[in-house]
C-alpha cells in the first residue's frame, strides 16, 4: 500500500486503469472502453459497451471494508431500491457474484470491485466547489434531502437485515471511542498542542451528550452516513442518492449534519438546517427535544474529517483538503464548547 501511494497520481490512475480492463471480463465487458471519472478513496470509471450503453466500476479502498461488510453494502442499496428509493442497480457478474476481489498487487493490495447501472443527473454540490444555485434554489436542495433522508430512515427502521448482514456503527464508540472508525482525530500530526486539548475537551463532552441522548430504535438505524450535495443527483424530477461506502448504523441526526456540515463553510446553516429539517418532518417525526442535541453530531461529524485526513495522509485529496478541515473543525469546536 506504502509504494502504491508513492506513485504520482498519474501512475496510481494508471494501476487502477490495468486492473479495471483485467476485471472487464468478469462482466462480459472485455471489448468495452474505460475512462476515470474520479480517483479518491475509490477509484471510479465511467464503462461504456460497444452499443454505447454505459455502467459505473468501482475499485474500492484497500481494506476499508470486509467481504461481509460490502455484499451488505450492496443488499441494502437493492432493499432501498424496493421501496421506491432511486438508487443505482447493482450489476453481478456473469456468475452472479456482487463483485470481484482478484488477488494480486496492481494497485498495491487486493481489492474489491463492483458495477453498477450509470446514473443520469447532476449533482447539488461539492465539497471542493460549494452549493449550486442562489440561495432559494440550495434552500429547495436541502429541502429535498432532508425528505430523501426521512425516506431512507423509514426505510432503516421497518427493515429486517438479512442473515449475514454486518455494517460498522457511527456509535459513540466509532465516533469517540479508543479507536474510532475513521481514526483518532485527536492525533492528526498537523494539530498544534492547543489545538490537540482542545479535540480532547471536545471528545469528552460529545461522548457525554451522545451517551445521554441513546440508541432508541426510531432514531437509530442504517444510515446513508454520507449525504452530501455532490452524492445526491437530479435528473429533472428524478432523485438520486448514490455512493453508500460509508453507510452503516447510526443516528439519524448525524445524517443530518453530514448532509449539513460542508454546506457553506463560509456563512450561517441556519436557513438550510431549517430547509432539511421541513423536509424531513414530510416523512417522518423528528422532535425539537431531540434537535437541542444537534450541536453534539455536528461536532462529532466534524471529528471524523479530522480522523479521516489523519488515516488517509497518504491520499492528495487529504492532504489537500486537511487545512480547511482543521479550520472548520476548530472554529466549530470554540463554539461548541462555548455555548
Amino acid at each position: 500500500m506504502t509504494d502504491f501511494y508513492q506513485l504520482s497520481p498519474d501512475q496510481q490512475a494508471g494501476r487502477y486503469q490495468k486492473l479495471a480492463e483485467l476485471v472487464l471480463p468478469n462482466w462480459g465487458l472485455q471489448d468495452a472502453t474505460l475512462s476515470m471519472i474520479k480517483m479518491r478513496e475509490n477509484a471510479v470509471f465511467k464503462v461504456e459497451k460497444q452499443n454505447q450503453e454505459k455502467v459505473i466500476l468501482r475499485i474500492h479502498r484497500a481494506e476499508y471494508h470486509s467481504d461481509e461488510a460490502l455484499r451488505s453494502e450492496l443488499q441494502w442499496i437493492r432493499a432501498l431500491a424496493e421501496e421506491g428509493i432511486d438508487t443505482p442497480a447493482v450489476i453481478p457478474t456473469l456468475d452472479g457474484e456482487l463483485f470481484v476481489a482478484p488477488d494480486n498487487d496492481i494497485a498495491g493490495k487486493p481489492r474489491q470491485i463492483d458495477m453498477f447501472a450509470w446514473v443520469d443527473g447532476e449533482q447539488l454540490g461539492s465539497i471542493e466547489g460549494g452549493l449550486e444555485g442562489d440561495a432559494e434554489t440550495q434552500s429547495s436542495n436541502f429541502r429535498t434531502i432532508g425528505e430523501l433522508a426521512g425516506r431512507v430512515h423509514n426505510q432503516a427502521c421497518a427493515w429486517p437485515p438479512p442473515e449475514g448482514f454486518h455494517r460498522h456503527a457511527w456509535d459513540v464508540e466509532g465516533l469517540m471511542g479508543e479507536e474510532p472508525f475513521w481514526g483518532r482525530f485527536w492525533e492528526l500530526e498537523v494539530l498544534t498542542p492547543g489545538q490537540v486539548d482542545l479535540m480532547l475537551r471536545v471528545r469528552s463532552k460529545v461522548t457525554e451528550e451522545l451517551n445521554a441522548f441513546g440508541y432508541a430504535p426510531d432514531k437509530y438505524s442504517m444510515i446513508h452516513a454520507d449525504m452530501v450535495p455532490e452524492n445526491v443527483l437530479v435528473d429533472g424530477d428524478r432523485i438520486r442518492l448514490i455512493d453508500f461506502d460509508d453507510a452503516g448504523y447510526g443516528w439519524h441526526l448525524f445524517e443530518m449534519a453530514t448532509s449539513l456540515y460542508f454546506s457553506n463553510p463560509e456563512g450561517s446553516i441556519e436557513h438550510l438546517i431549517s430547509s432539511y429539517i421541513d423536509g424531513y418532518r414530510t416523512q417522518r417525526d423528528l422532535s425539537d427535544e431531540d434537535l437541542q442535541s444537534f450541536p453534539a453530531f455536528l461536532m462529532a461529524r466534524a471529528t471524523t474529517y479530522l480522523g479521516w485526513a489523519h488515516t488517509r495522509n497518504e491520499t492528495e485529496t487529504a492532504r489537500e483538503l486537511t487545512p480547511m478541515i482543521v479550520a472548520m473543525a476548530c472554529e466549530k469546536a470554540e463554539e461548541y464548547l462555548s455555548a
